[in-house]
């Protein structure tokens, strides 16, 4: 079984590492929150590489027609969770990725300032896999080993207006900790 343990420069141990331009210095502060997101690309489909080609600034617009609204968007996540459970890092936790968006968390605004963003390759219609639980259960455990997580929210409880994800389909009992929306 993976561990996924992060270690001092913020990387998972057991991980794809796949480098995203798509970051920049995480101002002071603690690191205290974790968000849950779903991605596919394209929409509804999984397995390709659309959401590691988006995170990496290198979307083709003539791969796809949703492609062509996108591909210039400067986006990222720390972690990606595939349908198999596979887990991709694309920044590290030490640094701001840039998943969250206009942003609060109970009256703090710029989420991307003080939380992990994970994707889970995924849609609001769709169920999730026991292997992506699996995982994420993993890399949960070993973020709160790290830092000082505080919450476990999705994105649309930071964004409620603007986002739905991780969707009506993501089981938050399946997470094995108490912090979901918490504290």
């Amino acid at each position: 079984m993976k561990s996924f343990a992060i270690d001092d420069t913020g990387f998972a141990a057991d991980t794809q590492l796949t480098p995203s331009p798509n970051f920049d210095a995480r101002p002071l502060g603690e690191l205290s929150l974790i968000v849950i997101h779903n991605i596919s690309l394209p929409p509804g489909q999984y397995g390709g590489n659309g959401i590691i080609e988006l995170f990496t600034n290198q979307l083709d617009p003539s791969e796809h027609p949703f492609y062509t609204e996108i591909h210039t968007q400067k986006v990222s996540a720390h972690f990606l969770i595939r349908r198999n459970g596979e887990l991709i890092q694309f920044v590290s936790c030490l640094n701001r990725a840039w998943h969250a968006g206009a942003s609060s968390w109970q009256g703090r605004e710029r989420c991307n300032d003080f939380s992990v963003g994970i994707e889970l390759e995924g849609s609001d219609f769709d169920e999730f896999e026991p292997a992506q639980y699996l995982t994420l259960n993993i890399l949960i455990s070993n973020l709160l080993k790290k830092y000082p997580i505080k919450a476990i929210v999705g994105h649309s409880d930071i964004a409620p207006v603007r986002k739905t994800d991780p969707g009506p389909h993501f089981d938050w009992s399946q997470l094995n900790t108490f912090l979901i929306k918490n504290v």
